[in-house]
């Protein structure tokens, strides 16, 4: 696989997934209230400080995939968050027969795309993000010290 394969790849992905994320965060931002009464009725509590607590998680995770900063992390929470909303919101077990396709359907989705930030926590944001900035300069900031210890 060539470089600018290794390099550019990434950057597209992150944006692929972080699209779902951002747009749902602006939503539920937007509309507490709403957010707050979907919430409510799976049975949660606090669904006024959850609709914007996930809000953010959703608008801040997302934004930080885009940039690359931090993904480990953001991967890992969007990525648990998703599979604990998929259970709570999408239970195509517990759903009436006429309606268990398409929440399958969608928890499926949402399982998936867990799969891939669960992917990202592990493997990282890519030579084209912040993180890998971070680190160079991490490590150009520390060779010195390392060199001069040894």
């Amino acid at each position: 696989m060539n470089d600018a394969y290794k390099t550019y790849v990434p950057v597209v992905g992150r944006l692929l997934l972080a699209l779902m994320f951002i747009l749902s965060g602006f939503g539920k931002l937007g509309n507490i209230e709403g957010t707050a009464a979907f919430i409510a009725s799976g049975g949660l509590p606090m669904p006024t400080v959850l609709a914007a607590a996930v809000g953010a998680l959703e608008l801040f995770g997302g934004l930080a995939l885009v940039v690359g900063y931090q993904v480990r992390l953001a991967g890992l929470a969007l990525g648990l968050f998703t599979v604990a909303a998929s259970v709570v919101f999408h239970a195509f077990w517990s759903a009436p027969a006429d309606q268990q396709y398409v929440a399958q359907l969608l928890f499926m989705k949402n399982i998936s795309v867990a799969g891939g930030m669960l992917l990202i926590s592990a493997l990282g944001a890519g030579p084209l993000s912040i993180d890998a900035r971070l680190a160079a300069g991490a490590a150009t900031r520390f060779k010195p010290a390392l060199a001069q210890s040894a």
